[in-house]
C-alpha cells in the first residue's frame, strides 16, 4: 500500500505566473518559509484570488530560480503541500 503524506495548511500568495488575468500558478510561502509554486489552479479559484491580488512591478524568483510577477495584498489561501523530499503544493480554497 502506498501512502502519500501531505498536510493541509495556510500559505501566504506572494506572487503568481501568467497574467492577472490567467494566471498559471501562485507562489506561495510556506510556514517553515519556503516559497514554492502551487499546481495550475481552477478557473474559478483563481478568478478569486486574481482579484484580491495587486501586481507589482519587477520579477521576483523561488529558491529553486522559478520566475513570478510579485503581488500585494495579503492574501492567505489554504494548500495541501506534500511533506516529503519534493514539496507539492496544491491551493485548495481562499481564506
Amino acid at each position: 500500500m502506498k501512502i502519500r503524506h501531505a498536510d493541509t495548511i495556510e500559505a501566504a500568495v506572494l506572487g503568481f505566473t501568467g497574467t492577472a488575468r490567467h494566471l498559471k500558478a501562485f507562489a506561495v510561502r510556506l510556514p517553515d518559509g519556503r516559497v514554492a509554486l502551487s499546481r495550475h489552479p481552477t478557473t474559478a479559484l483563481a478568478a478569486a484570488v486574481a482579484s484580491r491580488l495587486v501586481p507589482q512591478p519587477g520579477r521576483a524568483f523561488t529558491k529553486a530560480g522559478d520566475s513570478c510577477t510579485p503581488a500585494g495584498g495579503d492574501v492567505v489561501v489554504e494548500v495541501v503541500a506534500g511533506t516529503t523530499r519534493h514539496t507539492v503544493v496544491t491551493v485548495v480554497r481562499l481564506r
